[in-house]
């Protein structure tokens, strides 16, 4: 048979509608195996990216944390807090470099960047042990420092830019071994020659570092300081929720039950208001002793800003006093969605008082309250016994590093991780363009904490 009959012959047998069947499966299967093929490759690839992305996410947050503890020891004066600075730092770069190794770029295109970490490490390891006997940093290792910092900048904003590019697509995994190149080696092109020994190294457990406001979220105490008053019924509650919003703004409340397994126990309730829409309800916690609020959050829309922070202090401040709260003083505030949450603190006999501290959300489009917290308060405050410092203000003053212009100077009580206080001088000032709260021990003269103020576009924080 010739090929011309061959293929008519199979050209007849396909015409035949079970053989027409039999292809259409083929091919069917052929399609579908493809597609699930196809899904598979694509969900490992998507599995692949999730984890370089979770370890790029995480390293460049160590590197933020290394470059705000370098400066910190910068500004630390007392061996043991740059001790405690540079153990951390330490600890946040081997972290980072630990991350960096699981990136899908080559080993040669990260060759300075993992040098950096090293020598980060290395350098905090080895002057850690230096100030834990209690020496401090020489002229030579502040310079380096200075300049390792300097590095540190330039990494942040490189792994900025890169992320920027991840988060728009703009660049992919696949790519940034080839595009990766620049934007990791241009962290650094002149690091310091110097190697530090390599001792084996124990991970510990340190704090964290802290945001929103020094001592915004201290530990609360056991016993409840400031709870104070009877115990109260759930009507008598009811009747303190109308009270906190006043009688001609409230339409209705309504009992949504109770906590009895806190240590602060609660009642709970839900508020509408009148000329408010009806899906429009504030959610409110009253204390079962004493009928304090605990906490309120009234979540509406806010249309356009009309109030500036400053308006927004003073209407928080003015909510405060009407309700009881003296002597309240704003510290740090967030702002957002058209919001701002300042922080207030109390303030006895010209000593801030951090432990005794209440936020208020207020409401940027004609000054309403809209949310407000006082666990802190409620958990710490009383009248404190405040001794008379045994160091004057000059004499801690100069307990501080000389390289910082201090622009600021007060009292201040702070919380300590062990549900204890600290009386202190509250130093505010600049260091190589960057703002720090320092706090010296009043009684002892040690320095106790160093905070750097981040001023953000929406709200000044601490870190």
């Amino acid at each position: 048979m010739s090929i011309r009959e061959k293929l008519l012959d199979f050209k007849r047998r396909l015409s035949d509608r079970k053989m027409y069947s039999i292809v259409l499966v083929v091919i069917a299967l052929i399609a579908s195996w493809g597609i699930y093929q196809y899904k598979h490759a694509a969900d490992l690839r998507q599995e692949l990216d999730n984890q370089y992305n979770r370890a790029f996410y995480d390293m460049a947050g160590y590197v933020n944390n290394v470059e705000v503890l370098l400066i910190k020891s910068l500004i630390s004066s007392s061996p043991t807090r740059t001790a405690a600075t540079l153990q951390e730092a330490w600890r946040q770069a081997n972290l980072a470099q630990t991350n960096l190794g699981q990136l899908p770029v080559s080993q040669q295109v990260l060759a300075n960047t993992s040098k950096f970490l090293t020598q980060v490490g290395d350098l905090a390891y080895s002057i850690n042990h230096q100030s834990m006997e209690g020496k401090k940093l020489t002229e030579e290792q502040y310079q380096l420092i200075e300049k390792l910092h300097g590095y540190s900048v330039s990494l942040r904003q490189s792994l900025n830019d890169l992320q920027n590019q991840l988060s728009s697509g703009r660049l992919k995994w696949g790519e940034l071994a080839k595009k990766g190149t620049k934007l990791f080696q241009k962290t650094s092109s002149q690091m310091p020659s110097q190697q530090f020994e390599n001792i084996d190294k124990t991970f510990q457990d340190y704090p964290t570092l802290i945001y929103d406001g020094p001592f915004s979220d201290h530990l609360t105490s056991v016993e409840p300081k400031g709870l104070t008053g009877d115990n109260i019924s759930s009507e008598q509650a009811k009747q303190s929720v109308i009270n906190f919003f006043g009688k001609d703004k409230v339409e209705a409340v309504t009992d949504i039950g109770k906590d009895d397994s806190s240590i602060i126990k609660t009642y709970s309730f839900s508020v509408k208001f009148k000329n408010a829409p009806k899906e429009q309800e504030a959610k409110i916690d009253v204390t079962q002793k004493g009928g304090h609020i605990l906490w309120m959050l009234y979540n509406r829309p806010v249309n356009e800003e009309k109030i500036n922070m400053d308006q927004a202090k003073e209407l928080g401040r003015k909510f405060l006093e009407q309700h009881g709260y003296k002597n309240m003083v704003d510290t740090y505030y967030l702002k957002e969605d058209g919001t701002a949450v300042i922080n207030y603190a109390y303030k006895q006999n010209d000593v801030v008082v951090y432990p005794d501290l209440i936020k208020v959300k207020v409401a940027l489009d004609n000054g309403e309250i809209v949310g407000f917290e006082s666990k802190g308060y409620l958990s710490s405050h009383c009248e404190r016994n405040i001794p008379t410092p045994k160091l004057t203000m000059e004499e801690a003053r100069a307990l501080i590093t000389s390289r910082m212009e201090i622009l600021s100077s007060g009292l201040a009580i702070i919380p300590t991780d062990y549900k204890t206080e600290l009386f202190t001088y509250e130093f505010k000032g600049k260091l190589n363009d960057r703002d720090f709260l320092v706090y010296i021990n009043a009684e002892t003269g040690k320095e106790e904490k160093i905070l750097l103020i981040i001023d953000t576009p929406n709200g000044i924080l601490t870190m």
